[in-house]
Parts: C-alpha cells; sequence; structure tokens
C-alpha cells in the first residue's frame, strides 16, 4: 500500500482519482488547490508517490513541484502530473520541470492504475 499526495482542483475527477486509488489499496492524502498541496506536504510524513493537476488555484502543479525541491522531505517522491493540455511544448515542460511522468485528461481510471503502478515500481 502506498500513500499517494492527490492535488485536483476538479472534485469529481479527484473523487474519481481516490476511489480507484483506493481500490487498488492505495491510501489517499486530498488537496484542493496547490496551497493546500503544499501544506500536505509540510505537515505529512513521506508520501510514496504525488499526483498534481497542471492548473489549480493558488499554485500550478508546476509551482508545487519547484517549492518541494526547496523543502526538507525526507526523501522526494515520483511526481505524475495530470493535465488537459496535450500540446507536446506542454509535456515537455512537465519532464524538464523534474516529473516523473505526464497524463492528458481525460484519461480511464485503469490508465491511471497503470501508470501509479509504474510509477511506484520504479522508485
Amino acid at each position: 500500500m502506498a500513500k499517494i499526495l492527490l492535488a485536483e482542483d476538479e472534485s469529481v475527477l479527484r473523487m474519481l482519482i481516490t476511489d480507484t486509488l483506493e481500490d487498488e489499496g492505495h491510501h489517499v492524502v486530498e488537496a484542493c488547490s496547490g496551497q493546500e498541496a503544499v501544506e500536505r506536504l509540510e505537515t505529512t510524513e513521506a508520501f510514496d508517490l504525488i499526483i498534481l493537476d497542471y492548473m489549480m488555484p493558488v499554485y500550478t502543479g508546476l509551482e508545487v513541484l519547484t517549492r518541494m525541491k526547496t523543502m526538507k522531505l525526507k526523501h522526494f517522491p515520483p511526481v505524475l502530473i495530470l493535465t488537459a493540455k496535450s500540446q507536446q511544448a506542454v509535456r515537455e515542460e512537465v519532464l524538464a520541470s523534474g516529473a516523473s511522468g505526464f497524463m492528458s485528461k481525460p484519461f480511464s481510471p485503469m490508465e491511471l492504475a497503470k501508470k501509479v503502478e509504474a510509477l511506484l515500481d520504479e522508485k
């Protein structure tokens, strides 16, 4: 069982992702904004994986990732960025920022579960 931080501002999508990952046996900690994600990172024990929406209120997913690099995390987990933007330039920006993976919305719950397992297996 992995401990996963999910930061997604769309409540229906956040619920779908949480249900999917919990059905796979993972523990999901939710955040509905980039700021809340940073707060969770500062106050919660280490996460095994972090899933960030690209576009969120207060801090974007990339801004959260940048802030993570300056935090004193016990270990730096893989980061998966979700986005409705599927342009190649966005994909390159996400991967250049240090994210471990990228998924375009919409996606199937099983596609997400497979990507999460692959990232967890890599670490």
